[in-house]
Order: structure tokens, then sequence, then C-alpha cells
């Protein structure tokens, strides 16, 4: 029987540098031409269903001020997650030290917040962020101390802490923590304007941190790109028997990697309960941690790549957001479109290493 399929796939000699970079853009369009064929089997208006997607999120000065905020997160927990994957540290983590970041935070704010403090806002915020920072690392170096002293996988123990962290910020909510005038409800106090980030474009919710954090995207591009240390930790990850040649350490590539990803993912805790939400809640992340793994993956482990790829991830959650409230679509939509992306990403890398040829007939 004639084979209907007239193409195969064929190795390259080396890997294509431009795929390396067209293959993010190519799963963008597809992962929208394949969005615009789901709103026509759900029966909607594929031309509306984008639209929310790819327009309003760009619809006046609140609109793209959402789109930034929404991506500081994203870009920060990538950042994070960008150093563990190239020194080959499989941190699926990234949601748990957000979660704990933000629990220490909101734990700082709660003892610093109170009548009659002596603290000012600015060293009141300055002490949140730090305890943040600490919550993240001290999230992350748990897998590290299992992945160096009893070989523990680390994909699996970080991604179980997840679930632990989780469990503690309910806990957290619902006592020690909880707002004694709350009525009853799992959060703390709503905290005081003075500690909270202050505001970039007046009248919308955009705050400093995301300036902070294409800081630190810049120091994070010299680090991984110009640094020894940055070199170490790649080298560590893409050919570990040359690293120990080097006289690279892997335990200190390990450590060094889960501890900076720790860090970026709390202090986006740290700046999502001092920014848009305000108080701490048990739903302080809608998936940041997740979805920035997706991030990090678009932009090709690369800092500059995370901010793009964290602001095209912005776009999807704002997008499924109004496609709920618009086209009455249920809140899973997101996750359908993330999904998408993640897996047509994986297919477009195939094309790094692989070419499409036509099958010659004989």
């Amino acid at each position: 029987m004639r084979n209907l399929w007239p193409w195969k796939l064929e190795l390259r000699g080396t890997p294509s540098r431009s795929m390396t970079y067209l293959s993010p853009l190519i799963a963008v369009v597809m992962t929208m031409l394949l969005g615009a064929l789901l709103f026509i089997a759900l029966g909607k208006d594929p031309l509306a269903g984008l639209k929310v997607f790819l327009v309003d999120p760009f619809n006046g000065k609140r609109a793209i001020s959402e789109l930034l905020l929404k991506s500081v997160p994203l870009i920060l927990c990538a950042l994070g997650l960008a150093v563990c994957f190239r020194a080959n540290v499989w941190n699926i983590g990234a949601e748990g030290q957000f979660t704990v970041g933000a629990l220490f935070a909101g734990g700082a704010l709660v003892l610093i917040d109170v009548p009659g403090h002596a603290i000012a806002g600015g060293l009141g915020l300055f002490l949140m962020i730090v305890a943040g920072i600490l919550g993240g690392a001290f999230w992350a170096s748990i897998t590290a101390v299992l992945r160096d002293r009893f070989n523990a996988n680390e994909i699996l123990v970080s991604l179980m802490l997840t679930y632990v962290a989780q469990l503690l910020l309910m806990y957290a909510v619902n006592g020690p923590l909880k707002d004694p005038n709350g009525m009853n409800f799992p959060q703390s106090k709503v905290f005081s304007s003075e500690f909270m980030l202050p505001e970039l474009i007046s009248g919308t919710r955009l705050h400093i941190g995301f300036v902070v954090t294409l800081v630190l995207a810049a120091v994070m591009t010299v680090f991984v790109t110009r640094s020894l240390r940055g070199f170490a930790l790649f080298v560590g990850g893409t050919a570990p028997h040359a690293a120990r040649y080097a006289g690279f350490s892997s335990r200190s590539a390990l450590w060094t990697s889960l501890l900076i990803s720790g860090s970026f993912a709390g202090l986006a805790g740290a700046f999502e309960i001092a920014g848009p939400i305000g108080q701490l809640l048990p739903s302080v992340s809608p998936g940041y941690g997740f979805a920035a793994i997706i991030v990090a993956f678009i932009g090709r482990l690369h800092p500059v790549g995370a901010v793009l790829g964290g602001l095209v991830m912005s776009l999807l959650y704002l997008g499924g957001e109004l496609a709920q409230s618009r086209l009455g679509l249920p809140s899973a939509i997101t996750g359908v479109f993330q999904g998408m992306l993640l897996f047509l990403l994986l297919a477009s890398d195939t094309l790094i290493d692989y070419r499409l040829r036509r099958k010659v007939e004989v």
C-alpha cells in the first residue's frame, strides 16, 4: 500500500541554529491556529476568540499594564529555572518555592504591620522582600540536600514539595496568619499601603517590581553569558565529564542553581503579595511556577528570552480571563492553550536536529 505521507525526518549534520530561535515562534503561531479551530469546535467565533487573546490585552494603558504585571512572576520564576536547566538540574518545584516565598514575606508583613510599629514603609518592604527570597531559597535547599546527600531525584522531590508548600500555606491562613477580623475567611489581613510596592504607572496596578525584574534579567544575562560561574554551570550541564576535567564542581553547580532558582521564585511570591494581591491568600498563585517552565523553554533558557516568553505566557493568562468573561468559556481554557503551546514547542524543537525531506519513490 502506498504511503500517503510524502515526507520523512532526516537527521541534520549539526543542529540548526536558525531553527533554535524559529521554533518558539512556530509554536506560538501554531498554538493560535489550533486555538481558532478549538473556538470553532466550541461553537464560538474564531476571530472573536483570537481577538481576546491577541488584541484586547493591548487595548489601552490599563490593559497593557495588566499584561506587564502578569509577566513579573512568570519572568522571575523563568529566570531561576533557566539557570537550573542550563546546569542540568531539573527543578520542577518553582511553584512551591513561589508559595513559600509568599508565605515568608506575608508572615514578615503580618509581624511588621501592627499599630504603633516603629518600622518605616521602605524598611518594611526591604525586610519583606528579603524574607520572600530566603523562603524560596530555603524551600529549594531541601531539594538540594536530598539530591546531594541521598541522590534523590530532584524532579520528584521538587514537585512533591510543591504540594507540601500549598498545605503549609493553607495551615498558615487558617491558623497563625489568619485575619481575626476576616469573617472566618482563610486569609491574612490586608496589608497597609505603606508596605505595598510603589506604582510604576499612576492609575494602574503595575508596580516597581517590573523594573526590578528587567534589571535582574540584565544581571542574569551577564551572569550566564559573561561570568566564569555561569560558564561553569553551562558546561556542567551539557558536558559533565569536561566540567570535572576542568575542575568545576557538580555539587557546587547543584547548590548554586537551586538557590538562585528558589530565590527568584521566592522574590516573585513576595512581589505578588505586596503588589496586586495585597494580602496572603490560599490562591496566591494560579500556577505561575509551572507555567514558568514553559516560559524558560520558549526563551531558550536565556534571560532575554525569558522576558519575551513571560510576555507571551502573560498574554495567554489575560486572554483566558477575557475569554471567560466575554465568550463564556471555562477557566480551563488558559491551561488548554498552555498545554498546546508546550506540546507544539516540543514538536517544533524536533526540527532543530532533524529536517523534513520528501520521500523518493523507487
